[in-house]
């Protein structure tokens, strides 16, 4: 098990590599990591990922009031509260605003059609929420149908949530997301798409729901 020095500095490394890819932008996005106790560990409001101290981080509750940091809450904590509550498995999540899969989130598009096995494998699909504004309760009440079956989820007009096991899943799921949306841009530019087969998608979501099967036994194990 981490200590809460070693998720703040996880926190900090992931944050430069979300600036540093250009996945965020001046002081867009926020990560954080579940602890021990209900409590969660997160990125600060008005401040960028990829100028961060472990001591800026900040701790909140369940109910996401501060216990813990000289800096203040993010407004779209409920968006991982909400996240946390849904999925007992993720101990992570990821936001941030990718360029291209924001631009499918903000033309009204998910990314859901089965063009690439690896992104089968890994996602399943990437489904698209209605638009409310960020940090409200109803922009967590647009994700909630879509959480439990998915572990990214563009968000309309806004950007894009990832989340998993580790910070490490959370964030490479991130990655993924911005990947295949290079990919199924290119495929819309060229004016053709050839989706798998409804074959061969059952035939790889059998493979996805293994590798998860996997992973949670993996993760129970790593607990005891």
């Amino acid at each position: 098990m981490k200590t809460e020095q070693q998720h703040r500095e996880d926190i900090v490394q992931f944050g430069k590599l979300l600036h540093q890819t250009g996945l965020v932008a001046a002081t867009d996005g926020n990560l954080s990591v579940r602890l021990e106790g209900g409590r969660i560990l997160c990125t600060p409001t008005l401040m960028s990922k990829g100028l961060m101290e472990p001591e800026d981080l900040v701790v909140v509750d369940c109910q996401g009031h501060k216990s813990h940091g000289c800096r203040e809450v993010s407004s779209e904590i409920a968006m991982h509260l909400l996240i946390y509550r849904m999925r007992s498995d993720v101990h992570a999540v990821v936001h941030a605003h990718p360029p291209t899969a924001t631009g499918f989130a903000a033309s009204g598009m998910a990314l859901d059609r089965p063009l690439v096995s690896e992104i089968v494998v890994s996602l399943g699909s990437v489904p698209l929420a209605s638009y409310e504004t960020p940090g409200t309760p109803e922009l967590a009440q647009a994700l909630a149908p879509l959480v439990r079956e998915h572990d990214a989820i563009l968000m309309a007009n806004h950007g894009v949530v990832t989340y998993g096991a580790s910070l490490l899943e959370a964030y490479m799921n991130m990655e993924t997301v911005e990947h295949y949306a290079k990919i199924a841009l290119v495929t819309h530019l060229l004016g053709q798409q050839q989706p798998l087969s409804d074959h061969h998608v059952h035939k790889l979501r059998e493979i996805r729901m293994k590798h998860h099967n996997h992973n949670s036994v993996a993760a129970g194990q790593g607990k005891d």
